[in-house]
């Protein structure tokens, strides 16, 4: 009996939009965080016009979209441009199509605030109310001027005790920097780390103690994962599945604990002022300008691509009388009757 040819396979299924965004940003290894983002303004595009393919669409539809979030939703600047991010992503990397004509935005107003600065005593204060691992991450946002996100990436090996110093790798912008290891801070981070390598130990024990490796570090050195050097410095209390190589790890710290923390200790502190995470990273930069360093030593830690950003702690100064300008009112004897 003559052999039947067997059918042709089914034609691969083409990628669904998303998946290929999907595809496109883990290509340029962006992180987790914005690769959520941009899913997520993409789909929110294609809902505000009735499920219309981005293919049907272009600078028009984008316009009324950006204008929309500003003018009825009343985004912030930021929020607004991060949409425009993934839009221009989604056209330029996924659709391969360049937009031209996006002049027509209603831009959300970005109102010229001066932000929140602790002074030394109410630093004091703030860390005074917390605890454990809350309170060495937050101490380090002081002593070093790092975001809360850069804090909780930190890898051990980053962290210099010979040289005073910690490595910030793909800060804000993808590029790293250097800023100071205080002296005062490391006693305790090394009891910290030598619970964080008894934690380690425990998990190559139970068979895990892998980390997510940057780029193609996991491919070319697939054994890095387990190694002490790759670890967080502040890990997370239990191990997690990755959601992109479905792999079971311990990933770093969650970013919410430490602000529910400090957002507590504020309050036990009876501060008035609105801080935050962020606020300890205003502070340091505006009490390194008090104790005269100079704004472009201050940019570098601060990681800021422009010093003009670096410049709004001068601001702060003159606000509070940093600059040693005195108030008439201070030179007039008898009161002010």
């Amino acid at each position: 009996m003559p052999d039947v040819p067997s059918p042709p396979p089914p034609p691969a299924r083409k990628p669904r939009l998303l998946e290929q965004v999907r595809a496109a940003i883990r290509t340029r290894h962006y992180s987790l965080r914005t690769e959520e983002a941009y899913v997520g303004w993409i789909t929110r595009f294609i809902l505000f016009h009735g499920k219309r393919h981005p293919n049907e669409m272009g600078e028009p539809e984008i316009n009324r979209f950006l204008s929309d979030l500003a003018v009825r939703k009343k985004v912030a600047a930021s929020t607004q441009t991060q949409a425009l991010s993934a839009l221009l992503f989604l056209y330029r990397h996924v659709l391969g199509q360049t937009l031209s004509r996006l002049g027509d935005v209603v831009r959300a107003s970005r109102p010229a605030k001066l932000p929140t600065v602790l002074t030394r005593d109410e630093v004091r204060a703030v860390l005074s109310k917390l605890d454990d691992t809350p309170r060495l991450v937050a101490t380090l946002l002081y002593g070093t001027g790092m975001r809360l996100m850069e804090a909780l990436r930190v890898r051990v090996k980053d962290v210099d005790f010979a040289l005073n110093e910690i490595l910030i790798r793909e800060g804000k912008g993808m590029r790293d920097r250097h800023t100071m290891l205080p002296e005062s801070l490391k006693p305790a981070l090394r009891n910290h780390l030598d619970s964080v390598k008894a934690l380690h130990e425990r998990d190559l024990k139970d068979g895990y103690g892998e980390v997510f490796l940057p780029d193609a570090l996991e491919r070319k050195y697939p054994a890095a994962g387990r190694h002490w050097g790759w670890q967080y410095v502040f890990p997370a209390p239990s191990r997690s599945r990755d959601p992109r190589s479905g792999k079971t790890r311990r990933h770093h710290l969650d970013k919410s604990g430490v602000q529910k923390a400090v957002r507590q200790a504020v309050l036990d502190a009876k501060l008035t002022k609105p801080a935050s995470c962020h606020t300890l990273r205003h502070s340091f930069a505006t009490h390194l300008l008090e104790d005269g360093y100079d704004i472009r030593t201050i940019q570098e830690l601060l990681g800021h691509r422009d010093v003009a950003t670096t410049m709004i702690y001068t601001h702060v100064l003159n606000q509070a009388g940093g600059r040693g300008v005195r108030s008439p009112l201070d030179s007039i004897r008898g009161g002010s009757g």
